[in-house]
């Protein structure tokens, strides 16, 4: 739990603070943006809530914030009736899953409601109540793993609810109970509905998950800039091939999707033919870094 003593002087007054143990995740800024900010290097409280609505979304960025650096001085009992609304629904059958892990960098996770078998795209925290909710909503079948940053927990979800994990042999070394493991560059259908696409560049061995022909899980490889307003990817966190990861950002041209869904970074929606076209943008700009 975040401490006052620890707490940000640029933080503004108020029922909210972000202390200095904060690692920069941006789950916070994503979740409530109307609260938190980015200060180099640091989240911290630009605007305290100003409706009931905002100090809820505030209270699920305190519950997601992986290193428990986000801190409330009012009345504390709310957290776990506000704890009750993970995962949060995206649209459709998709959820946002909350609680994400230090172990990935504060990376966000997904999880799918499907009548032939629930999946869950990274991994959060391991913790009991999505476990419990996760039960109610019929398991886990499949744990896809977009590279080996971000698993996590994922071997505990996976022991837990008999899940069988997937990754790409290429980053297969950080997750070596994966029952699943996808080989080569081309796409593969695991079961109807599910794509994966192998996109080497971040790390030799990501790929990312297309479900539906309407949501790309990008893990790594692709998220929106909130501030450009664009859809963007970063040279300076890509581990392995910048000409690879341009190279793979050219495949998914191929493909028809409204939503992309990072494991770090904004997430967004837009029409396909306005996502096409800003794929090309991105592409174009790559090339020029």
């Amino acid at each position: 739990m975040a401490s006052l003593n620890k707490s940000l002087s640029v933080n503004v007054k108020g029922e909210f603070f972000v202390d200095s143990t904060c690692i920069d995740c941006d789950a916070c800024r994503q979740i409530a943006p109307e609260i938190f900010a980015d200060y180099g290097g640091y989240s911290y409280v630009y605007s305290q809530p100003k409706s009931d609505e905002q100090r809820r979304k505030a209270i699920q960025a305190l519950i997601s914030c992986p290193v428990g650096a986000i801190g409330m001085k009012a009345d504390k009992s709310i957290i776990s009736k506000v704890m009750s609304d993970f995962p949060l629904l995206i649209e459709d059958d998709v959820f946002y899953c909350g609680f994400n892990s230090e172990k990935s960098f504060g990376a966000n996770s997904y999880f799918i409601k499907n009548q032939n078998g629930n999946w869950l795209i990274d991994s959060p925290r391991f913790t009991s109540h999505l476990v419990k909710k996760f039960e109610a909503m019929g398991g886990i079948s499949y744990i896809f793993l977009s590279h080996r940053d971000d698993v996590a927990d994922a071997e505990k979800f996976a022991l837990y609810f008999g899940a069988k994990m997937i990754i790409h042999r290429r980053d297969s070394t950080a997750m070596r109970n994966a029952q699943i493991i996808i080989d080569g560059n081309e796409s593969i259908e695991i079961e109807p509905d599910f794509i994966i696409i192998p996109t080497p560049g971040h790390t030799p061995g990501h790929c990312v998950l297309l479900y539906k022909n309407k949501f790309l899980f990008t893990g790594d490889h692709l998220w929106w800039d909130r501030e450009e307003k664009c859809l963007d990817a970063g040279r300076d966190v890509c581990w392995y091939s910048w000409d690879e990861q341009i190279e793979s950002m050219k495949k998914l041209l191929d493909f028809d999707f409204e939503w992309v869904l990072p494991g770090h970074g904004q997430r967004v929606k837009l029409p396909i033919y306005i996502m096409k076209k800003e794929l090309e943008e991105l592409i174009k700009r790559m090339g020029k870094v």
